[in-house]
């Protein structure tokens, strides 16, 4: 599937839900995807990228600046507290603020370069053991902690179970930061992101439709 066409699809998910035309980000998730697959997106204007790991974005993403200009690069994968202060520098937006110790360390940076990403707390909305994430029961407090420490929060991230419906999710998320007076829903993927936009997503991640199968073993 080509850009052209999930944008296409984000288009009209937005005229379908009554938004504002252009009110959802297509972050291109290319992570572990070859550099001439990332290239050939750039060159038909997309900006907004999404990457899992920080050592693999370090690697690309300078060069792909130098190069193209300002290209947003949004951090949606897991972040280790000892590599928070290469994210803070390298990221427009952290998606995955998922613990105390992690939302502390930012918050510091954040306050030491007077500057920050947007940050983004991820929550578990489907109380999955193995996945990161707030637990929907504790996520009033943490994001009161969270504003207590001046970290400066953008909205809420969610990956529902798969296999399960996902619209239930997405509205537990958007129930969860209106409630809480926040404006970024980060939901949404490939296979769901048109029911993500009917129930507000702001943000979006899609990987292999744009850009194909990853493939690891390559790496």
């Amino acid at each position: 599937m080509s850009l052209s066409l999930i944008a296409a699809r984000i288009a009209a998910a937005e005229s379908a839900a009554g938004r504002v035309a252009g009110s959802v980000r297509l972050i291109a998730v290319s992570k572990v995807q070859p550099l001439e697959r990332v290239q050939a997106v750039l060159d038909q204007g997309h900006r907004v990228f999404g990457e899992n790991y920080v050592q693999e974005a370090l690697g690309k993403w300078p060069a792909v600046r130098d190069r193209y200009g300002a290209v947003d690069v949004h951090m949606i994968g897991p972040l280790q507290t000892n590599k928070a202060k290469v994210a803070v520098e390298l990221f427009d937006a952290i998606h995955t603020v998922d613990r105390p110790s992690l939302a502390e360390k930012l918050a510091k940076l954040a306050q030491a370069r007077g500057t920050s990403p947007q940050m983004f707390i991820q929550v578990n909305t489907g109380l999955e053991p193995q996945k990161a994430g707030i637990l929907p029961d504790a996520a009033d407090d943490f994001i009161a902690a969270c504003r207590a420490m001046d970290l400066p929060l953008q909205g809420l991230m969610c990956i529902p179970p798969e296999g399960e419906e996902t619209a239930p999710h997405f509205r537990m998320l958007a129930e969860l930061a209106a409630r809480n007076g926040l404006s970024g829903l980060s939901m949404g993927m490939s296979s769901d992101f048109e029911a993500a936009i009917a129930h507000g997503a702001t943000h979006i991640r899609v990987g292999s439709a744009i850009f194909g199968a990853r493939d690891y073993a390559a790496q």
